[in-house]
C-alpha cells in the first residue's frame, strides 16, 4: 500500500459534488455558494470516535453558524445509516452518503492511515473550511475527534 493520497491546500478550488442526504434528496456543494462551508469526513456513524465528534459539531452549531459557517459531515454510510445516525444522536446539520468514495478521494480524505500501529486504508478524519467562492480556505487532516470542533473554533476566531 502506498500513500498517494492527493491533498488539498488552502486557496484550492474545493472539488464539487452532489450526494444525497440522510433523507435520500440530493444535495451538491454549488448549494451553498455564497455562504462558509465545513466539510468534515467521518469513518462511519454510530461509532465512539464520530459520535463524539458530530455531537461536538451539534452542541457548537449556532456558534459556527453565528459566524457564518455552514456543516456538512460526510461518510461512506448509506443514507438510512445516517437518518438513524442524526435522528439517534439529535444531529441538526446535513450528513451525506459517499458509498463509492469518489468525494472522499477527491478531498484526500480516504487512503492510507495508521490505525492501532497498522497500516490500513480507510476514511481519512478530515475537515475543510470553504469560503463564499467555494475555495479551500483551511484544509485539516488526520484530525482527532475528540476536542476537533474546539480547536477549529479557535482557529477561525468563533466565540
Amino acid at each position: 500500500m502506498t500513500d498517494t493520497t492527493l491533498r488539498l491546500a488552502a486557496g484550492d478550488q474545493a472539488p464539487d459534488f452532489t450526494l444525497p442526504d440522510s433523507t435520500g434528496a440530493s444535495t451538491a456543494l454549488a448549494d451553498y455558494r455564497g455562504r462558509k462551508v465545513v466539510v468534515y469526513f467521518y469513518p462511519a456513524a454510530m461509532t465512539p470516535g464520530c459520535t463524539t465528534e458530530a455531537c461536538d459539531f451539534r452542541d457548537n452549531l449556532n456558534s459556527l453558524s453565528s459566524a457564518g459557517y455552514q456543516v456538512i459531515g460526510i461518510s461512506k454510510d448509506q443514507p438510512a445509516e445516517n437518518a438513524r445516525f442524526a435522528e439517534q444522536e439529535s444531529l441538526n446539520f446535513p450528513l451525506l452518503s459517499d458509498p463509492t468514495l469518489e468525494v472522499h478521494r477527491a478531498y484526500g480524505a480516504y487512503g492510507e492511515k495508521s490505525l492501532y500501529g497498522k497500516k490500513v486504508e480507510g476514511t481519512i478524519r478530515s475537515t475543510f473550511v470553504l469560503d463564499e467562492q467555494g475555495r479551500v480556505s483551511l484544509p485539516l487532516y488526520n484530525v482527532k475527534a475528540t476536542g476537533h470542533v474546539a480547536s477549529l473554533r479557535k482557529k477561525l476566531g468563533v466565540d
